[in-house]
């Protein structure tokens, strides 16, 4: 579709690493991970697996205290990232004499207000209470972080959040893309968060049989996508957020433009509900790059899904493998879940936001864990093991494949200013 080009003009996230978006990047780019040893003290059985939290995020420091109260931890994250994104377009909080009336919100989370219903859960069956907070359901409901958001920062048009697990922020970019491209929208917040470490949630990934394992010794180097002695993805904690803005909007305000997002594309294996499949990956890659109007030989990065499952990660390369052809084996790739872990419905956002920075910043990412051990099922790309500085990469992708088959694909230009 030809529409109007679309600026990036906003960064922001909550860092595992605890600074800010430079020292995030930065830290990527050292080949740094944020994966520690999650032990709870749950009974009977504590929680102990390798995990990705934010320790340094103190809600009420960063939202004050009244707003934080109103929202569940995977809100509290969003909120932060997007006042982080939002101060980062050098955009004003509050509105002046300009409408904010067609700007919107553009939202993605797996889990919405997980925390908040494990909390109800464990207040009336293990301390025997008979209500529940009234602000319960407030807390919990998965659009609150768009709502609030939207309430916030006084933004009238669309508010949407989108449920579509590992590719659940992918999609919401997407879907904002496509509406300021449109026309519909001059502005739109958009990105993802989620918090798994709810008992159950992390129950849950434990019985699928998908997660590595880790102690505190070894908790650091549990995720290796493509590795060949993976053991599987490592969950994680986060929000990320980004501004995106109509061009001619953001070069007469005097924007700073961190880059251009040029296209999506969308699919469904419409197979199997956790087996990935080649053809649908394929289609959601071809779909996004003619949306983009570029060619595989303009691409000169991916950002990987590369969970570190066993099945997932081969899917992918023979999917990079269909798209790009001889031109794949020159293709640089890295996963950067290796660093920051799986952070599911926030994963496609934060990849994102490493995929905009590796094409301003001239600097691609590695995956770590990876050097010398190599799946030979995963051969065939560039897999990117130190970080690679002075490439001038033109354009990236990002992919996000979920459960459900649902795959999201964005691409992205640099803008060298």
């Amino acid at each position: 579709m030809v529409g109007r080009r679309v600026a990036i003009t906003g960064l922001g996230l909550v860092s595992p690493y605890g600074g800010d978006l430079a020292n995030f990047f930065k830290r990527l780019c050292a080949g740094e991970t944020a994966i520690r040893h999650l032990l709870t003290d749950d009974q009977p059985r504590p929680l102990s697996i390798p995990f990705v939290a934010c320790p340094a995020f103190d809600a009420d420091a960063v939202l004050g205290k009244p707003l934080a109260a109103m929202m569940d931890r995977f809100a509290q994250l969003g909120m932060a990232a997007a006042f982080d994104a939002w101060d980062s377009a050098g955009l004003p909080r509050s509105a002046g004499e300009e409408s904010r009336d067609d700007w919107g919100v553009s939202w993605g989370t797996a889990l919405g207000g997980t925390l908040a219903y494990e909390k109800g859960y464990r207040e009336l069956w293990q301390r025997g209470r008979e209500r529940l907070s009234p602000l319960s359901v407030l807390l919990g409901m998965n659009n609150a972080a768009n709502a609030h958001i939207s309430i916030q920062l006084g933004l009238g048009g669309a508010s949407t959040s989108h449920t579509v697990a590992c590719a659940s922020s992918a999609v919401a970019i997407g879907e904002a893309f496509r509406r300021v491209r449109s026309g519909e929208a001059t502005v739109m917040v958009t990105g993802g968060s989620d918090v798994p470490q709810a008992y159950g949630v992390a129950r849950a990934w434990e019985a699928l049989r998908v997660m590595a394992p880790g102690n505190a010794e070894t908790s650091p180097s549990a995720c290796r996508p493509f590795a060949g002695d993976r053991r599987g993805l490592v969950l994680g904690e986060g929000g990320a957020a980004l501004v995106l803005e109509d061009w001619d909007h953001a070069l007469d305000r005097g924007a700073n433009i961190h880059g251009e997002i040029v296209g999506y594309g969308a699919s469904c294996d419409h197979s199997h509900l956790v087996r990935p499949e080649v053809a649908g990956q394929v289609r959601a890659m071809q779909a996004a790059l003619a949306d983009a109007r570029l060619a595989a030989g303009d691409v000169d990065y991916v950002n990987a899904h590369g969970t570190a499952t066993a099945e997932g990660d081969p899917v992918e390369i023979a999917a990079l493998k269909s798209v790009f052809g001889k031109r794949a084996e020159t293709l640089p790739v890295s996963a950067t879940k290796s660093m920051h872990g799986h952070l599911l419905g926030a994963a496609g956002a934060i990849e994102v936001i490493a995929s905009v920075l590796a094409l301003r910043d001239d600097a691609l990412p590695p995956t770590i864990n990876l050097a010398g051990n190599l799946d030979p099922a995963c051969t065939g790309v560039e897999h990117l093991t130190a970080a690679r500085h002075g490439a001038a990469p033109r354009a990236a992708l990002s992919n996000s494949f979920a459960f459900g088959g649902s795959n999201a694909v964005l691409v992205f230009r640099a803008v060298r200013q």
